[in-house]
């Protein structure tokens, strides 16, 4: 690792993103929740569109090797695959990888580096009624040129056969990628650093960083 790289600049930027995000997240109960509701027949907790991802139960018998062989838990699930996407781009002949300062409601900081598009299929199909994903041509073959595309399963303790596809595109050195002051774009020696500070960059952008 180059420990001449100075990530003193990157980490500064997501403070000041951190600090000036106009959000707040609060705690509230189930049945408090606008478009979710809970099935009466599974008790399973639902979205009214059928999108997104639902809360179930499972019942586990027979494994061995476990703490316990067997135990019932309830589980997330998500039957579409969500993508975590990446932009490649060469910048005066250095390879930089475009990345996202994004919000999440359960991040302890509010913000963190994040893939450069992060969605589910359900958002990509704007079934939450509200903005197509910034970039999602980049990663539905419309625009840019595929360097790898690999499936991974989610932490299988809290998700239910839940698969994420971690994208790395290649954009033309020449092309004007349409970002906002919410994106960076970043080295690979800067990456290397910035994924060993502590709740900087976010689980899904780490299996991208994988890919590297």
């Amino acid at each position: 690792m180059n420990n001449n790289v100075d990530i003193e600049p990157i980490l500064k930027w997501l403070k000041e993103k951190q600090e000036s995000y106009p959000v707040t997240v609060e705690e509230v109960g189930i049945t408090d929740l606008e478009g979710w509701k809970t099935d009466s027949a599974t008790g399973n907790i639902v979205h009214d569109s059928g999108k997104f991802f639902s809360i179930i139960g499972v019942k586990v018998n027979g494994a061995a090797d476990r703490e316990v062989p067997s135990w019932t838990q309830p589980m997330l699930k998500q039957e579409e695959v969500g993508i975590s996407g990446v932009l490649v781009q060469k910048k005066a002949g250095v390879t930089k990888y475009l990345f996202y300062a994004k919000f999440e409601p359960g991040n302890i900081n509010n913000v963190q580096i994040s893939p450069a598009c992060q969605a589910s299929e359900g958002n990509l199909a704007q079934a939450h009624g509200g903005k197509r994903p910034r970039l999602a041509e980049y990663f539905d073959g419309t625009k840019g040129r595929l360097i790898a595309s690999v499936l991974g399963v989610e932490d299988g303790g809290r998700f239910y056969h839940k698969l994420n596809r971690s994208m790395l595109v290649e954009v033309d050195e020449v092309e004007e990628v349409p970002i906002t002051e919410d994106y960076i774009w970043l080295t690979l020696p800067e990456i290397k650093k910035l994924l060993l500070v502590d709740a900087t960059v976010n689980s899904l952008a780490r299996n991208v960083c994988a890919l590297l």
